[in-house]
């Protein structure tokens, strides 16, 4: 396609202010590690939100939205909207407890939860698994978005788009540290939301759909529309397999097990990763609590129906793959797939000057997750490998050109890996099998004594091998089945060696408890023996309950309107009045609860 002039006004406009941000960050950012990778630990909670949520604005999660409806419809999408679950967990209650961590790195933990050589191998070990191996596939999962865009839009090969793709980004990555990308972020936001509600306006307008209504009544679309998957009745009674399939894998299984079970970037029970980065980045707890609050409001509650919408669409447009790879026939075959629905709509209903601003948006969009995910990567290979293990006595200054380089490295690494993927919801699914079962440890390991560094040693390389056995052996089991199983391996293998494995020693559990205070009845031996040797721990405890309670308000405020802004839009106006007032009631609710000590 052709772009105007003021389509690449747009585009460059972008990429000036980008490179501009980075360079005028990147003078704080090489003083040293701390505020290369942390800013300072002086970041306001509504900063911090806002990059929380533009980091998870991506590429990839369009194209996986649309992937997900396109299949299973509107409904489908509970597959993430049920990781809202630990999301709320994590604001009220474990928010507070990284902050007072005051670790660099969020794996940094694991040296003043456990003790001795495990603990010490743990951190390295994570260190690489999860900064370079796992961060490496989801920006290679990131990056195929990239490709498939590039290529619709653009023309591009898939080579060019990383390339091309990838330079801004390690650049301004890499000179402006974490400073520079949070400001980034912010600017990358309004411009994504900005685009991603435009497409979702001139999508609804085009000519083959006309308006909502018209949409909403389309055959193609009707029985896409409900929130809620559906049992089918079947003849002779019963329902159908593939109904009962459907809401088993896409709401059964993510409300009953994924939320709190598995590890998957961005939605990690407990926290940790890059929404760990942004918390002990805050000024103090409460900012940590509200960045977290503000991020899973807007998350759930207020970006997914454009997409949906768009999504929606192309099934108006484009029914099936064979019109897909008709409109594109110069594409890759290996790449056309549902998820390329969505850069396919947008190259054909936006105007000049929106197709600027909206490609400008996607690079926004890109550019935010590849920019946290490569600090945060580079973050652990510097402090948790490099000067933990490698060069202890390492300049900050060196530190930092340590992190630069390792920048740099994972980019060319996952833009490998992209070229090899096919779609979106592919990746999606092997990341969540890699991470199936350990998400339990994560949780508990901040309220129980027995968890040690051996226990998730086990966790970890058990729910590895276990993806990928599913991976490469034909088993006839569907996702859903798989993820169950690598659950249940996962959490008895680690639980088991939990029990018969020897803790941290005391020393370092009372250290914890002193720091932390995390309170409960996992801890009660350690208090004890704290109290034994005259010893006291200062602040407050977490109060378990109340947390918990603030979580289920926060989940009954986000949901209720979510589904609210849906109804609205399907014209169904009782439900949607009734739904709204409910999550006016619960954050009201929420909020007077929050502010009691």
């Amino acid at each position: 396609m052709q772009l105007t002039v003021l389509d690449w006004v747009f585009i460059f406009g972008f990429f000036a202010l980008a490179l501009g941000i980075g360079v005028m960050c990147s003078r704080q950012a090489g003083k040293s590690s701390s505020a290369f990778f942390l800013s300072g630990r002086n970041m306001p909670w509504w900063l911090l939100g806002v990059s929380m949520v533009a980091t998870t604005f991506s590429t990839d999660t369009p194209n996986l939205v649309t992937d997900i409806v396109r299949k299973n419809g509107v409904a489908g999408n509970w597959v993430w909207w049920a990781f809202l679950l630990t999301g709320m967990l994590t604001v009220f209650v474990y928010a507070k407890l990284w902050r007072r961590s005051e670790v660099l790195t969020d794996v940094e933990f694991y040296e003043i939860r456990y003790s001795g050589k495990p603990a010490a191998f743990l951190r390295g070990f994570r260190a690489i698994y999860l900064g370079v191996f796992f961060n490496i596939m989801i920006m290679a999962a990131v990056s195929l978005a990239a490709i498939k865009i590039g290529g619709v839009m653009l023309g591009l090969s898939p080579i060019n788009c990383i390339i091309w793709a990838s330079i801004v980004t390690v650049l301004f990555s890499s000179l402006g540290g974490l400073k520079g990308v949070i400001i980034t972020d912010f600017v990358l936001f309004v411009i994504a939301m900005i685009g991603a509600v435009g497409a979702a306006v001139f999508a609804v307008n085009s000519a083959e759909i006309g308006s909502l209504s018209a949409l909403f009544s389309n055959p193609a679309v009707a029985d896409k529309l409900s929130i809620f998957p559906k049992l089918v009745a079947a003849e002779g009674g019963g329902y159908t397999p593939d109904s009962i399939n459907l809401m088993v894998s896409v709401l059964i299984i993510p409300i009953a097990v994924q939320w709190w079970s598995v590890w998957y970037p961005g939605s990690e029970p407990g926290g940790g990763g890059y929404l760990a980065q942004r918390m002990l980045a805050a000024k103090d707890e409460k900012h940590a609590t509200g960045a977290v609050l503000f991020f899973n409001i807007a998350h759930y509650g207020l970006r997914p129906w454009p997409w949906i919408i768009v999504a929606l669409c192309s099934l108006v447009v484009f029914p099936d793959l064979a019109s897909l790879q008709a409109a594109f026939p110069k594409l890759d075959p290996a790449i056309i797939n549902d998820d390329l629905a969505y850069p396919a709509m947008l190259q054909k209903v936006l105007p000049a000057g929106w197709m600027g601003l909206v490609l400008a948006s996607l690079t926004a969009a890109y550019m935010s997750t590849i920019s946290t995910h490569l600090n945060w990567g580079s973050s652990y290979v510097v402090n948790d490998f490099y000067k933990r293990f490698v060069k202890p006595d390492a300049s900050e200054k060196e530190l930092v050109l340590v992190g630069r380089i390792s920048t740099v490295l994972m980019m060319v690494l996952a833009g490998g890996i992209a070229l090899q993927l096919s779609n979106a919801l592919q990746a999606f699914q092997i990341l969540m099998q890699i991470g199936a079962g350990t998400g339990l440890l994560f949780i508990l390991r901040w309220f129980w004594w027995r968890v040690n560094a051996i226990s998730e040693l086990v966790a970890m390389g058990v729910s590895f091998v276990v993806a990928v056995l599913f991976q490469t052996v034909e088993n006839g089991l569907e996702n859903w089945q798989q993820l169950l199983i690598g659950v249940s391996i996962t959490t008895v293998s680690w639980v088991v060696t939990a029990l018969l494995t020897k803790p941290a020693d005391e020393e370092t559990l009372k250290s914890f408890c002193k720091k932390i205070n995390p309170g409960g009845m996992g801890w009660k031996p350690i208090y004890k023996a704290i109290e034994a040797e005259g010893g006291q721990v200062e602040g407050d405890t977490v109060n378990l309950p109340r947390g918990i309670l603030c979580m289920v308000l926060g989940c009954a405020l986000v949901y209720t309107a979510l589904f609210a802004t849906g109804f609205w839009l399907y014209g169904q106006t009782i439900p949607a009045i009734v739904l709204s007032v409910v999550a006016i009631l619960s954050a009201s609710i929420l909020f007077k609860l929050w502010k009691i000590k």
